[in-house]
């Protein structure tokens, strides 16, 4: 029978809304705070506090075992809790109240370049992280080639990573991770900055890890085909809890049913948005060429975007910006917003529509979801919405070749139009 490796007790973590971090987020917020005391000092003296404290429990009640050599999927939308159960696990923060008892090493891949100082090279970077994951500098010297060769950063591996790509980043970051060989190996959403070949290195590194070599791993992924491939256990989290934990496929079917329940549902009447709601995105409605209400639309085909919002009576509100995220499987594929392509300050007061063009939408076939967005002055987050809406894109002859893109591409491209010549001498 395998051994319990990771057991979590009423695990709750709490954050005070508009106010410094708690104590218990670190030694750099704890530093933080002492820099500061002095000035907030005279400012609390001359200026009225007009800060309100709301807790908001980022994790609620959270109870979980995980056996040795188990690879274990955690999925939810933006918000749900699982970054910060991540970090608990990974001992970056501390919980509010229960416990967590882990036996073992643990090894996390939370954030690109987390663990590494970016004044060193890449070379001084290995030995330091192996250090932080408590290995001998002799274990560390033993596996030192193999980690290089699977980073593919040889090349640079004497220039400080403050000059690394994002790429190159977490290329170095999880092979140390990975090659150290660590009893517990979690690994956040990071892996989606690599491009593809390497993605698929890793993912392979982790399957071996844990089917032979017994290892345990968490994997925190918007990407559902990749979950439901390498986990065969999966937990749902929603709104902090554990929505559900159990066969990856019926984790996936769960997410996948509540995500359309949300879409389906009139965003005026959406409880589960976040900001400040000084304004709201109140409609969103998507339009085909000819201006008619559409939930399906062809590969190629112009695509109107319309939000409407409402902002509270009395309230003006300054350089904003609107945006909405479209997403495949949980997944950022294309961004649209106003600040990008309109430079001209964005005000917003009473009620209004706001319209983004898509010529020649260049998604390929699928279901994609659609995420709103509404800040004002400062990146004050007034109103976030996920899964406020989906649009299913059915694929056409978006080149005109009277042929389609390769079998298998469906909703993991994004289409763009190109020339190709060829010039032959022979």
């Amino acid at each position: 029978m395998k051994d319990t490796v990771i057991t979590v007790e009423n695990l709750s973590k709490r954050y005070m809304i508009g106010r410094q971090h708690e104590k218990s987020d670190g030694l750099r917020h704890v530093l933080e705070r002492m820099a500061r005391a002095p000035i907030q000092m005279v400012k609390s003296r001359a200026l009225p506090c007009r800060t309100q404290q709301v807790e908001f429990w980022a994790l609620r009640n959270l109870n979980l075992e995980i056996k040795q050599g188990e690879m274990l999927g955690v999925i939810g939308r933006n918000g749900a809790g699982k970054s910060t159960l991540l970090k608990l696990l990974s001992r970056i923060t501390e919980p509010t109240n229960g416990r967590i008892r882990l036996r073992g090493r643990v090894a996390s891949l939370l954030e690109v370049g987390t663990g590494f100082h970016p004044e060193l090279t890449g070379r001084e970077n290995i030995f330091l992280n192996g250090s932080i994951l408590g290995m001998t500098r002799a274990e560390i010297k033993s596996r030192f080639d193999e980690i290089v060769a699977f980073a593919e950063i040889d090349r640079f591996l004497d220039t400080p990573v403050k000059r690394y790509s994002s790429g190159m980043y977490v290329r170095l970051a999880f092979a140390v991770a990975a090659h150290l060989e660590p009893e517990i190996l979690i690994v956040d959403e990071v892996l989606a900055v690599g491009d593809a070949e390497f993605q698929r290195k890793c993912l392979g590194k982790m399957e071996n890890a844990s089917n032979l070599q017994g290892r345990t791993v968490i994997l925190v992924s918007h990407q559902m085909p990749t979950v439901q491939k390498l986990c065969k256990r999966c937990v749902l989290m929603d709104q902090g809890s554990i929505a559900y934990d159990g066969r990856t496929s019926d984790a996936l079917e769960r997410y996948t049913r509540k995500s359309a329940n949300l879409c389906a549902s009139g965003l005026s009447d959406r409880l589960d948005r976040k900001g400040a709601g000084q304004a709201l995105i109140t409609g969103l409605t998507m339009l085909d060429s000819s201006g008619r209400s559409v939930d399906e639309i062809l590969t190629g085909k112009d695509l109107l975007i319309r939000l409407e919002y409402s902002v509270q009576p009395g309230v003006r509100l300054s350089n904003c910006v609107i945006s909405l995220t479209i997403l495949k499987d949980g997944r950022p594929i294309m961004l649209l917003a106003s600040n990008l392509v309109d430079r001209n300050p964005l005000s917003l007061s009473g009620t209004g529509e706001a319209e983004f063009l898509v010529p020649e939408l260049p998604l390929s076939g699928g279901r994609y979801h659609i995420s709103t967005y509404l800040s004002s002055d400062k990146n004050s987050i007034q109103d976030w919405v996920d899964d406020a809406s989906a649009i299913d894109v059915v694929d056409a002859d978006y080149y005109g070749t009277g042929s389609l893109y390769p079998d298998g591409w469906q909703g993991s491209v994004v289409l763009v139009r190109h020339e190709f010549r060829n010039r032959n001498s022979a």
